[in-house]
């Protein structure tokens, strides 16, 4: 099985989702469901209803979170600078078309928000900019179309 990257932080931003989701959610529907239960006929009782979907909405998060953590490889980003764009990384570029300046820290797929400026190391732009240098161009195929980028600054 391959192993997924993540940082320590976004391991832990899981782990931490998973034990509040098991200890506080899940108790709170367990009651919901018990209380639904106690008002009599279930076949046409639709607190029952409602509160049986969250609860099978939940333990498949719960699942989910548990199958994402066990794939998990923590990798620690490098403090050596050795000037090339690693996992972790922080990059700043321009894009040469728009001259719209951009930055984006390279994380694992599990982590990634482009609107919080991660983006995955698995994904095109992530591809195409691991073990690229300060003042690179890079040209990556996006949804949006073809990108041609220069590399403006590289934060480890």
């Amino acid at each position: 099985m391959q192993r997924i990257p993540i940082t320590k932080e976004g391991y832990e931003r899981l782990k931490n989702e998973l034990q509040r989701l098991q200890k506080e959610e899940r108790p709170i529907v367990i009651r919901a469901i018990e209380e639904a239960r106690a008002h009599g006929d279930i076949s046409e009782n639709a607190e029952f209803e409602a509160a049986k979907d969250k609860q099978g909405l939940l333990e498949t998060r719960i699942m989910d979170l548990n199958q994402k953590l066990g794939g998990c490889e923590i990798i620690e980003p490098s403090d050596e600078d050795n000037g090339r764009i690693t996992f972790g990384s922080t990059v700043v570029m321009e894009d040469l078309e728009t001259g719209e300046i951009t930055s984006y820290r390279l994380v694992g797929p599990y982590e990634a928000d482009v609107q919080a400026g991660t983006i995955s190391v698995t994904s095109p732009l992530g591809k195409a900019l691991i073990g690229k240098e300060e003042g690179e161009g890079v040209r990556v195929q996006t949804p949006k179309g073809i990108r041609n980028l220069e590399i403006l600054e590289i934060q480890h």
